[in-house]
């Protein structure tokens, strides 16, 4: 349990508004440990993979675009499917626009503890304490009147099953390094042996 892994993406703005010690100090601070981390331009090709979305996701997230826009008196100029691709093309043009910073966090429950310290996908229904609740104010509403990407700061994986789907795209297995830290003993140390002199 102590080895499960978690995929991080400090986004363009989060890189952009100088954001990235303050996120993974947050992260980094609860005991878990970054096993892999580089700053990279990320490829097209790369986010299409990582996004996998299917049909049923673009028809989804489309008819939620459609019900906003004719909600808000604009025009309804396409299939809510075309839609729900803009959704992933506005995402890719964001995640394109500006170095990324992807990392690999390991440790026990890591997928559920850095989901609740990142917090929900969009910063206004995000709880107060979490890095989106705290460190920005974008909502679903705004980014789709601008037909443009939420600007969220950080991507996290949300099931364990997620995190191993992506993590290769991101990492070469021998870019992930085994270590151990020194407050991995009192994290994980059953009995705390070796702490007294």
């Amino acid at each position: 349990m102590t080895n499960e892994q978690t995929l991080v993406i400090i986004k363009p703005d989060g890189v952009q508004r100088a954001l990235v010690g303050d996120i993974i100090y947050r992260i980094e601070r609860t005991g878990l440990k970054i096993v892999a981390m580089k700053m990279m331009m990320a490829a097209e090709e790369v986010l299409w993979k990582h996004y996998d979305k299917d049909d049923v996701w673009f028809a989804e997230k489309g008819a939620i675009v459609v019900a906003n826009r004719k909600e808000q008196g604009l025009p309804v100029e396409k299939e809510a499917i075309e839609y729900g691709k803009d959704i992933l093309r506005a995402n890719i043009d964001f995640m394109t626009a500006s170095p990324v910073i992807p990392f690999v966090i390991q440790g026990n429950q890591a997928v559920g503890i850095v989901k609740k310290i990142v917090g929900s996908t969009e910063p206004l229904s995000s709880d107060i304490g979490t890095i989106r609740g705290d460190l920005t104010v974008d909502t679903y509403e705004l980014a789709n009147a601008s037909s443009r990407a939420v600007r969220n700061l950080v991507h996290c994986s949300d099931q364990v099953s997620e995190a191993e789907r992506e993590i290769p795209l991101w990492f070469e297995e021998s870019e992930l390094i085994s270590y151990r830290l020194a407050n991995e003993r009192i994290l994980y140390d059953v009995n705390l042996d070796g702490l007294l002199e």
